[in-house]
């Protein structure tokens, strides 16, 4: 037998099939409403359905520019994190908008208004993320040879994966992303009191499993090395969930080519944006060329 099919007959020997589906179950990301809508901000957003993998579709806000002046203008996908959806993401957005960008804002399946599926995961992140590229090539208003991806923690790991297999990426904004999930993982086992032995790494192989991926092939420190294009590392000095200290590792990772920038704040960086627009928008402007 060989050692990686070995690997899955041990796993599943650790963990019962009540087991599995009780662990499963307690990371489902919860489904949230969205509190809050561009219109509070007083933009004017287009609500919209994205074609995803699948046969299913993806809940959206398009912001264009304010001006059609501009057009065809740089584009930014926004993709917010783990059990949140688009809502989350408005204050990243309200900069961007104003310095002359066109933002889309997508849920990922599972969250916010997008459609359900029998379970989420970070490469699934990635293909919702090409979804919605492949939706802003389609437009118009829109310079496909300038487009970006902002995203906030498992969207942050899920952008860089995407812009490592594609090519028309000009610019990774990575908001709290880990250097490797199954570290992650690691972490979120611990704080459960479930032990990694033989539990937790019984656990990390069957997810490999069912999302048909090598954590090792799709980690953020994997990915980032092999991107062609600039990337903005911001990251909470105080982030409880995923230390900073993975924000040095992916930095070292690229090879020193990553610019950090460290925020005084922990994981949820929604109350942070502003005191770091200036820099986050000087990027993405020099980068997009806006």
């Amino acid at each position: 037998m060989k050692r990686g099919a070995a690997a899955l007959v041990a796993a599943r020997w650790a963990l019962s099939s009540a087991a599995r589906s009780r662990l499963l179950r307690g990371f489902a990301a919860p489904r949230r409403p969205h509190h809050q809508t561009p219109g509070d901000f007083g933009l004017t957003a287009c609500p919209l359905r994205i074609p995803a993998t699948g046969g299913k579709t993806l809940f959206a806000w398009w912001v264009p520019t304010a001006t059609r002046a501009a057009l065809p203008s740089a584009a930014v996908l926004v993709i917010h994190g783990w059990g949140v959806n688009a809502a989350m993401m408005l204050p990243a957005m309200l900069p961007l908008h104003a310095a002359g960008m066109a933002v889309l804002l997508i849920d990922a399946r599972c969250h916010g208004a997008s459609d359900e599926e029998d379970f989420m995961s970070m490469p699934r992140f990635a293909e919702d993320i090409a979804s919605g590229l492949d939706w802003l090539h389609q437009r118009p208003e829109v310079d496909a040879t300038r487009l970006a991806v902002l995203g906030h923690s498992v969207g942050a790991a899920a952008a860089l994966l995407c812009a490592a297999r594609r090519r028309d990426v000009a610019a990774v904004v990575s908001l709290s992303a880990f250097a490797h999930p199954a570290a992650l993982l690691r972490r979120m086992l611990t704080g459960r009191r479930v032990p990694w032995m033989p539990l937790g790494w019984a656990l990390t192989r069957y997810v490999q499993h069912v999302i048909g991926a090598r954590l090792d092939d799709i980690a953020p420190a994997t990915t980032l090395p092999a991107l062609s294009c600039p990337v903005l590392l911001v990251h909470g000095v105080h982030d409880e969930v995923v230390p900073y200290a993975d924000a040095l590792r992916l930095q070292a990772a690229s090879g020193g080519r990553a610019e950090l920038l460290p925020v005084a704040a922990g994981h949820d960086l929604s109350d942070a944006v502003g005191s770091c627009a200036g820099r986050i928008v000087g990027f993405l402007t020099r980068t997009l060329h806006v």
